[in-house]
């Protein structure tokens, strides 16, 4: 992972034990903000992807983390925002394609369906990955409405 990134991180309840697995994993990076939620307590996504999603539109966090129970309310949530893309990642390689091809800026984990160490990979390779750009800066900039 790249040393000194700013990475703005948030979950659901599904996606609380993953989070903190997740934020204690991330040493090297410079600044990690906890987004919440804090318990195990049910709660609704959108409360948690809407503000990590503003922190990485607005250019205070280079990137983002969101878990839920199956990535897609997080996904859907963070993609409402302008300059977002969200990926849902279930392996490396898509998390590494994701940033590659996509340049993706929120990695989201299915926390119902990877162990704590996939999710760790994941999330490894999505913060070591640069965006390859050339052929795929094109496509990248025609997803702006």
């Amino acid at each position: 992972m790249k040393e000194g990134l700013r990475i703005a991180i948030g979950a659901d309840h599904a996606g609380f034990d993953y989070k903190h697995a997740l934020a204690t994993a991330l040493t090297t990076a410079s600044e990690i903000r906890d987004f919440g939620t804090y318990s195990v307590d049910s709660v609704d996504y959108p409360d948690f992807a809407h503000p990590v999603a503003l922190a990485v539109e607005s250019g205070e966090y280079d990137l983002g983390i969101l878990v839920c129970g199956s990535a897609n309310g997080v996904a859907i949530t963070a993609n409402k925002h302008q300059g977002i893309r969200a990926a849902i990642c279930w392996n490396t390689e898509v998390a590494s394609l994701a940033r590659q091809h996509n340049n993706a800026n929120i990695v989201c984990i299915p926390a119902r369906f990877l162990s704590i160490y996939e999710a760790k990979e994941i999330v490894t390779t999505f913060l070591s990955t640069d965006f390859e750009g050339g052929r795929h800066a094109n496509r990248v900039n025609k997803m702006s409405c």
